[in-house]
């Protein structure tokens, strides 16, 4: 089977490696489509972020979908041929955070294409996927493409139930990236009443339109009409800051209204923060981090068609161009969720 792998920072190469079969528990998932998410991105363009580096070639990937084709001993509930997304978050089930229900802060995690850990973990960029019958939530009824959206899904909707109660809330979405505009869809399903939606680039914004924020602001040609909502203590009952950039935290924290809640999704580094508002505010400041049982709460919100992710899906090539499928999705100018067919 062929698998897309990083070498190093710009060298990404399609390799064959050998298919496993399933143990007990487990399945075969030939691989049928995947999403290639911001850190895919940054292991593309610049070898990992922050103080985690790439020290051994490592399949990239975790937003995938595909269909069974083989069933390990002990499997129920699955049959050969079912659309299935398949999420990445493999916590251990023992530590002391799964057993306190918190497994997306599992101490020893096994999360696909992640190379934090030394060896990486390997990630689901692959013709031939052997997974874990529970990391498998059937997706019949929707594409494979909307099925390898149910991990970005997954993210916001940890951070809306973060949030809080979003019924009649004024919204505030700072970066329009596939997790800003995720955030809409969810802050809207929740039962927000107003969102407004920032963001430097006119393609993001009108993908943010497109689904639904009520309005949008270019920061880079119209910074001062964010301003006017500062006036009065502020206007927004809620935050998604998924830009990860100092700036917007600091701009949109300025229009917040007091005992307000700031999720911070954006992962750009260390930022400084306006403390001296938070606290003037009693604004709260909430971390939002991976995801456990909400991925499957984000199959069945497509299902139903409650929430629905294919505007977002900008673009999608063969594996043979996944190189391509890298470029187009590190420009914002023209995509918003690239993915990969893998067949």
């Amino acid at each position: 089977m062929r698998a897309i792998v990083i070498h190093e920072a710009r060298d990404l190469r399609i390799e064959d490696c050998e298919i496993d079969q399933p143990g007990s528990g487990q399945v075969r998932v030939r691989l049928a489509t995947g999403g290639v998410c911001g850190s895919d991105l940054h292991y593309y363009n610049h070898g990992g972020f922050g103080a985690i580096r790439l020290k051994e070639p490592m399949i990239l990937g975790h937003e995938v979908a595909g269909h069974i084709e083989a069933l390990g001993d002990g499997v129920d509930g699955l049959a050969v041929g079912d659309l299935v997304a398949v999420s990445p978050s493999r916590p251990c089930g023992s530590c002391k955070y799964c057993q306190e229900g918190r497994h997306n802060h599992c101490e020893n995690m096994r999360f696909y294409g992640s190379a934090m850990p030394f060896p990486h973990i390997q990630g689901a960029f692959r013709e031939m996927l052997v997974a874990d019958a529970t990391q498998c939530v059937k997706a019949n009824g929707l594409s494979s493409g909307e099925a390898a959206m149910a991990e970005p899904l997954s993210v916001v909707l940890h951070a809306t139930r973060r949030a809080g109660e979003m019924l009649g809330k004024r919204v505030l979405v700072t970066g329009c990236g596939p997790i800003g505009t995720l955030s809409i869809l969810a802050a809207r399903a929740a039962g927000a009443a107003e969102i407004v939606a920032t963001d430097l680039s006119a393609n993001a914004l009108e993908f943010a339109r497109t689904v639904g924020a009520d309005r949008v602001i270019n920061m880079a040609t119209e910074p001062e009409v964010l301003s006017h909502y500062s006036a009065g203590k502020g206007t927004f009952d809620v935050l998604f800051e998924c830009s990860g950039a100092p700036q917007a935290l600091a701009g949109g924290i300025a229009a917040m209204r007091p005992r307000g809640v700031v999720m911070q999704l954006g992962l750009g580094g260390d930022m400084s923060v306006p403390m001296m508002q938070i606290t003037a505010k009693e604004l709260d400041l909430r971390g939002s981090f991976r995801f456990h049982e909400e991925f499957a709460m984000a199959v069945g919100l497509m299902q139903s068609g409650r929430i629905d992710v294919k505007p977002l899906i900008s673009h999608t090539l063969p594996l043979d161009r996944a190189v391509e499928a890298f470029e187009i999705a590190s420009d914002r100018n023209q995509a918003m969720k690239a993915q990969i067919a893998f067949s």
